[in-house]
C-alpha cells in the first residue's frame, strides 16, 4: 500500500500544470524557435509525451525498488530511465532532480552533483534543486576524511542551504540543517540567529528548541537554555525536550531539577538509554547511590554490550559496601572490555576499599609491564596514566617511599608527565609530613613555570601548613583576576587564614567565595568552610546555621552531615541526632576514615563502647595513625578498663602529634593527652608487683 501511494503522489506531482508546463517548455526550447511557431504534429507530440511519462514513471518505480532492496541493478535501471527521459526533455529540472537524487542515494556522488547543478542552470531559482544539492554535499561529508575536501563540501552545503533560505525563508528543514552546519563551522552566533528565526515563526518547534538549547549548553550558557526550555516544556512535550532540559540543569549543577526532567523524559520514552544515563548521573551527583544503581541495572538491559554501565555499577556497589556484587560487575566489564585501563582502575579501588593495597598496586604494575612489552608501540598517554595511578595506590596504602619513586619515574615520560608527577609528588610529601621537601618541590616547579596556578596553590597551602599565613595569602592573592573565577581562590585563602587563626580574615574570604558562587555545589563548599571557621571559634550557633544551609540545599551532603554531627557529638549535644547524621554520611561513603572516627566518637559519648572501638579501628585502617583518632580510641580503651592498651594508644597518638604540621598542631589537646597518659602510667605503676615486675 505504501509504494502505491507514493507512486500515485508522484504521478499527480509530475502531471500538475506547473510540472507539465516546465517539461513542455523544455521540449520547445530543445526544438528551437521554429518549433514554437510551426503547427504541431499532434501524433508526434503525444508519442513523445507518452514516452516521457513512461520513462519517468519507470525511473521512479525502480528508484523505489532500490530504496526497499538496496539493489544496485534497480539503481542502475532507475538512472537509465531518467536519462532516457532527459533525451526527450534535456532541461526538465524535475527529471534532473530525480536523477540527482538516485545518483546520490546510490553513491554516484559526482554524477548527482552534476545533475543537480544542471537543474540549477536550467532554473537558478529552483528551491528543490538547491535543497537537493545541499543534501548531496551533506551526505558526502560522512564519506570524507577530516581535511580540505571535507571542509570544501561543508562550505558548499552551507552555501546551498543559504540559497534555499534566500528563496524560501520559511523552509524550516533547511534552516535546521544550516544551523547545524554553522555549528560545525564554529559559527555559533550564526547558528543561534537562524534557530531563533525558526522559533520566532513557530515558538513550539521542538527540533529548533532542542538544537538551540544544545547550542547554548555547549557555549556554557546553561541558564539561557533552561529559560528557553522551561517556557516551552509542558506535560505534552516530547521526551527529547525534557532530556535536553535535564542536560541543561546538569550543566548548571542543579541536579535535583535535572533528575525531575530526566524522569519525565523516561516516562515518555522508557527505552531511550540517553535519558536514563542522564538520570543516573544526576542521582550520583546528589549522592543517591542506591537509586543510581537501579538505573544502571536497567541500562545493562538496554545496552547489554556496554562495559561502562557495569563499571558504574561496580563503582556504586563499592561505595555502598557491596563488595561481592561490585566484583561481579567488574568481571562483566572485564569480559566486555578486556585490557581496559578503567577496569583495572576500578578493580584496584575495590581492592583498596578492602585494605588490599599491595594487590591494587600490583594491578597497575602489571598493566605498566604489559604496556611496555608491546614492542615499543606504547600508548604514551596510557603509560603516564598508569604511573600516576600506581603512585597514588602506593600513597593511599601509606607506602610513601614507593609512591615517591613511582612519581619520579613518571616525570621522565615527557614534559606534561613531569608537571603532573611533580604535583602528585608534592601531595605525597605532604601526606608523609615532609612539608619542607614538598615546599622545595613546589618552588622548583614554579622556577620552571612561574605561572602554573596548580603549583602556586600547592605552595600556598604548604605555607599554610607551616602557619605562614601572610606568605600563603599573598601567593593566593596573586591568582585573583577580579571575576567569578576567583571563587575557589577565596576558599583556599579562607582555609589558610583559618589555619593561622586569622579568623576575621578567614570569615571575610569565605563570605567572598559565597558571593562569587553561582552553582549550588560551590555555595555549599563556602558554607562548609564558614561553618568550620565558626566552630573553631566556638561560635556554635553560627556554625549550625551554616550547616543547615548546606543540608537544606542537599540533604545528602556527606561532608555536611559528618561535620555537623561531629560538632554536636564532640560537645555532647543532641547526640542521637548527631549519630543519625553521621550514619547518613557513611551510607554515602562507607569507607571514609574521618566519618568512621566521627561515628566512633558519637558511640563513645553514648557508652556504646564495643561499637565505638570497632568504628575507630576501621577509621585507623582507612586514615592511618591520625593522632585525633588514636586519642579517641585510647579513651575507649580507658573506659573499657583496658588500661595497658589505652596507654599504648595514647603514646602512639602523642608520637603522631609530634609529626603534625604546625598549623594542625593543637597544644591544648596535646597537653591534655600528655597529662592523661602520665596519670594512667602512674596508676599502672601502682598496680605493678614489686616482686614479679609485672602487671597484676
Amino acid at each position: 500500500m505504501k509504494t502505491k501511494l507514493i507512486v500515485a503522489l508522484f504521478v499527480l506531482a509530475f502531471s500538475s500544470p506547473l510540472a507539465f508546463a516546465k517539461t513542455r517548455q523544455a521540449q520547445q526550447k530543445d526544438a528551437g524557435p521554429a518549433a514554437a511557431s510551426a503547427p504541431a504534429n499532434t501524433a508526434a507530440v503525444n508519442s513523445r509525451e507518452a514516452d516521457l511519462y513512461y520513462d519517468v514513471m519507470m525511473g521512479h518505480l525502480q528508484e523505489l525498488r532500490f530504496e526497499d532492496s538496496g539493489s544496485a541493478d534497480a539503481a542502475d535501471s532507475s538512472i537509465g530511465y531518467y536519462k532516457k527521459a532527459l533525451q526527450i526533455a534535456p532541461h526538465a529540472s524535475v527529471i534532473l532532480e530525480r536523477l540527482a537524487e538516485i545518483d546520490a542515494k546510490s553513491q554516484h556522488t559526482s554524477d548527482a552533483i552534476a545533475a543537480a547543478q544542471e537543474a540549477l542552470q536550467s532554473d537558478p531559482s529552483d528551491v528543490d534543486a538547491h535543497r537537493l544539492l545541499a543534501r548531496i554535499y551533506v551526505r558526502a561529508l560522512s564519506d570524507q576524511a577530516v581535511g580540505a575536501a571535507q571542509q570544501d563540501d561543508l562550505t558548499k552545503a552551507v552555501q546551498q542551504f543559504e540559497a534555499v533560505l534566500q528563496l524560501a525563508p520559511n523552509d524550516t528543514y533547511s534552516a535546521l540543517w544550516l544551523a547545524r552546519l554553522y555549528g560545525f563551522e564554529n559559527q555559533p552566533d550564526q547558528a543561534e540567529k537562524v534557530l531563533r528565526g525558526v522559533l520566532q515563526r513557530d515558538s513550539e518547534n521542538e527540533p529548533a528548541l532542542e538544537q538551540l538549547s544544545q547550542l547554548l549548553i555547549d557555549e556554557g550558557r546553561a541558564q539561557d537554555a533552561i529559560s528557553l526550555l522551561t517556557k516551552a516544556a509542558d506535560e505534552a512535550s516530547s521526551p527529547d525536550l525534557f532530556g535536553v532540559l535535564g542536560d541543561a540543569y546538569s550543566h548548571a549543577h542543579d541536579f535535583a531539577k535535572a533528575e525531575d526532567a530526566y524522569r519525565k523524559a523516561i516516562e515518555g520514552d522508557p527505552s531511550d538509554a540517553s535519558h536514563r544515563h542522564g538520570l543516573a548521573q544526576a542521582l550520583m551527583a546528589q549522592q543517591k547511590y542506591a537509586e543510581a544503581l537501579a538505573q544502571f541495572k536497567k541500562l545493562t538491559e538496554l545496552e547489554p554490550n556496554s562495559a561502562d554501565n557495569y563499571l558504574r555499577m561496580a563503582e556504586l556497589q563499592r561505595r555502598l559496601g557491596q563488595y561481592d556484587q561490585a566484583q561481579d560487575s567488574l568481571n562483566h566489564a572485564q569480559q566486555l572490555a578486556p585490557g581496559s585501563i578503567e577496569v583495572v582502575y576500578h578493580q584496584a579501588l575495590l581492592d583498596e576499599d578492602q585494605n588490599h593495597f599491595d594487590q591494587a598496586a600490583k594491578l597497575f604494575s602489571d598493566a605498566i609491564a604489559s604496556l611496555k612489552a608491546q614492542n615499543g608501540q606504547q600508548n604514551a598517554t596510557a603509560l603516564v596514566t598508569l604511573y600516576g595511578l600506581l603512585g597514588q595506590a602506593y600513597a593511599r596504602g601509606r607506602n610513601y617511599p614507593a609512591a615517591i619513586d613511582t612519581f619520579q619515574d613518571m616525570s621522565k615520560l615527557g614534559p606534561q608527565a613531569a608537571t603532573q608527577a611533580r604535583l602528585m609528588l608534592i601531595d605525597t610529601y605532604r601526606a608523609d609530613h615532609q612539608i619542607d621537601k614538598a615546599i622545595d618541590e613546589a618552588k622548583q616547579g614554579l622556577a620552571q613555570n612561574p605561572k602554573n596556578a596548580d603549583l602556586t596553590v600547592r605552595l600556598a597551602m604548604l605555607y599554610g601548613d607551616k602557619s605562614d599565613t601572610v606568605a600563603a595569602t599573598e601567593l593566593l592573592r596573586g591568582l585573583l583576576k577580579g571575576d567569578d573565577s576567583d571563587q575557589p581562590i577565596y576558599l583556599y585563602m579562607a582555609q589558610v587564614q583559618e589555619s593561622g587563626k586569622k579568623f576575621a580574615d578567614a570569615e571575610h574570604s569565605a563570605e567572598r567565595a559565597e558571593q562569587l558562587a553561582h552553582e549550588s555545589a560551590d555555595k555549599q563548599s563556602a558554607w562548609l568552610v564558614l561553618a568550620d571557621i565558626y566552630s573553631r571559634q566556638k561560635k556554635y550557633d553560627q556554625a549550625e546555621a551554616q550547616y543547615r544551609r548546606v543540608l537544606d540545599a542537599n540533604p545528602e551532603n556527606a561532608e555536611g552531615l559528618n561535620d555537623y554531627g561531629y560538632m554536636l557529638a564532640d560537645r555532647g549535644v543532641r547526640i542521637p541526632e548527631a549519630t543519625e547524621m553521621i550514619q547518613r554520611a557513611l551510607k554515602v561513603d562507607p569507607n571514609n576514615g574521618a566519618f568512621l572516627d566521627s561515628l566512633g566518637w558519637a558511640y563513645f559519648k553514648q557508652d556504646r563502647l564495643t561499637e565505638a572501638e570497632q568504628c575507630l579501628q576501621k577509621a585507623i585502617e582507612r586514615q592511618g595513625n591520625d593522632p585525633t583518632i588514636l586519642g579517641h580510641l585510647g579513651d575507649v580503651y580507658l573506659k573499657l578498663g583496658q588500661n595497658q592498651q589505652a596507654a599504648q594508644t595514647f603514646e602512639r597518638a602523642l608520637a603522631q602529634w609530634q609529626k603534625a604540621a604546625p598549623a594542625d598542631y593543637e597544644p591544648a589537646k596535646v597537653n591534655e593527652l600528655d597529662s592523661q597518659l602520665k596519670r594512667l602510667k602512674k596508676r599502672l605503676a601502682q598496680k605493678t608487683s614489686p616482686d614479679m615486675g609485672k602487671s597484676q
